[in-house]
């Protein structure tokens, strides 16, 4: 199996680390194209205002000036040589990326970019950097194996996996669970407003460390629960319900002023 790698947290993560480790345990065939600094937050943008520098490390190491989205695609298309990749591996991101947030995600982001260019993507996240719990050891201990199954099972071309680990030693994780994307039931995203040195403001951008109470089967209970979660998620974001019930009142010739 050829693998390429990538992540939102930059070249030099740790996270980026334990997963050339875990994918070292899946195959001899690993290439990794990673943004050169963190760009987390960047979701599935695209550079597209100016260039993209790419610099070549190793024979099969990339960092680029871009996104993970970039990062995907210049892998896939142009930095990886030879047969195409099979599988992308996006992450050991430095915290969960569960419910809403998916959205924001630049490493759920490269997943998502694979799965676009025909290649399975599954998004890696390791819970606890916030809450006091660091390291990648539950994602290094469980994560060989939940992909060795996934990939073996299968899933529809238009689906990537996010998986995320709790902030537990792994001796303390019993359980895997299959779960769909939950919504917190309170606002976690803040701005706080500071004061530079020449009396300019300026903002930063942040989140809450606050726990919501979802509901059983969500990502985010699974996470509270100690288990790891293992998300399908695909990009179609219609509101099937709303498609229905608009399509009587919108559907035909379309309204005077």
């Amino acid at each position: 199996m050829r693998i390429l790698l990538t992540n939102d947290d930059g070249i030099r993560a740790e996270g980026l680390a334990a997963l050339e480790r875990i994918a070292a345990q899946l195959s001899d065939d690993v290439w990794i194209c990673a943004p050169d600094e963190e760009r987390s937050g960047a979701s599935r943008a695209l550079t597209l205002s100016e260039p993209i520098r790419v610099r070549q490390l190793d024979e099969r190491r990339f960092s680029t000036s871009g996104t993970p989205t970039d990062c995907v695609m210049l892998g896939l298309r142009e930095l990886v040589t030879g047969a195409k990749p099979d599988l992308v591996l996006s992450g050991v991101n430095r915290g969960a990326n569960l419910a809403e947030d998916v959205t924001l995600s630049g490493t759920v982001a490269g997943a998502i970019e694979a799965m676009a260019l025909g290649v399975r993507g599954i998004a890696l996240s390791q819970m606890g950097f916030y809450e006091g719990n660091k390291g990648y050891d539950a994602a290094e201990a469980y994560a060989p194996g939940i992909i060795r199954k996934l990939v073996a099972v299968g899933w529809p071309d238009d689906v990537i996996m996010n998986l995320n680990f709790p902030g537990r030693p792994p001796e303390e994780i019993t359980e895997v669970e299959v779960t769909r994307q939950g919504f917190r039931d309170a606002p976690v995203r803040v701005m706080e407003k500071r004061t530079d040195l020449r009396g300019r403001d300026y903002y930063w951008m942040g989140f809450r460390q606050e726990r919501s109470q979802p509901a059983p089967g969500t990502d985010l209970r699974a996470l509270y629960d100690g288990k790891i979660s293992v998300t399908p998620l695909h990009i179609d974001l219609t509101h099937g319900e709303s498609v229905h019930k608009l399509r009587g009142v919108l559907g035909g010739p379309p309204p005077k002023a």
